[in-house]
């Protein structure tokens, strides 16, 4: 992925409605939460004036005119500049055309899920499975009544996103079974070494008859040795 002078991706958010037409802050927040936006942007109004303040020093947006009615503070309208468009279009292209590695926080759970004992990572993915379950229902409620007239163009990122959770929902709901039923690859060293904590045996000692030799080749491969 290419270095952007603002990579915030609130900033592309900001570029896009400048995009549309010259706009101040609060009226760029609420175009984005009339339209969805919050569900794949982290948006908030701090974050918002500091990325402004980078986009224009970067002179990717710039001061339109100022506004002032009666007493109320003075409004900054802001609008895209030509080195704008062309960051806005080739950000928005690399993000659609090119993949880029994510960190998900389940991704990392996973990862390090054989710290816990196996009934215990059974218990959590089923709980997490009903939240994804809870969460894919409410989102399915939300395609009702005047959402269900809105055309797809305007709604490709919120199915995305279902889609995404459904993939999760079934892949964490088959590695729930396949810890529950053993069939998992590795589940007996896995079942062992927290049988051996469960004992009152540290990992110090553990590591220690793993060197001995006490313990075969696929439990020194669990942690590492």
């Amino acid at each position: 992925m290419s270095k952007r002078p603002v990579s915030n991706p609130l900033a592309l958010a900001v570029l896009s409605c400048l995009w549309e037409r010259p706009m101040y802050p609060y009226e760029m927040t609420t175009s984005m939460r009339e339209r969805g936006k919050e569900d794949s942007i982290r948006l908030n109004f701090g974050s918002l004036y500091s990325v402004i303040k980078s986009l224009e020093k970067n002179g990717l947006i710039a001061v339109a005119q100022t506004e002032r009615e009666g007493n109320r503070p003075e409004r900054v309208v802001y609008e895209i500049t030509d080195a704008g468009r062309r960051e806005a279009d080739e950000w928005l292209r690399e993000l659609i055309d090119t993949p880029a590695k994510e960190y998900p926080a389940i991704e990392t759970g996973l990862s390090l899920m054989a710290m816990l004992p196996p009934a215990t990572v059974v218990e959590l993915l089923e709980k997490r499975v009903e939240r994804l379950d809870a969460e894919i229902a409410s989102r399915g409620k939300q395609l009702t009544g005047e959402a269900a007239a809105v055309p797809e163009l305007f709604m490709v990122e919120f199915h995305y996103k279902t889609a995404m959770l459904v993939a999760e929902r079934a892949h964490l709901g088959q590695l729930a079974e396949r810890i529950r039923n053993r069939s998992i690859e590795g589940f007996e060293m896995w079942e062992q070494l927290h049988a051996l904590l469960a004992q009152g045996l540290s990992m110090a000692d553990i590591n220690t008859m793993v060197s001995a030799g006490d313990f075969g080749q696929e439990v020194a491969d669990l942690l590492g040795q």
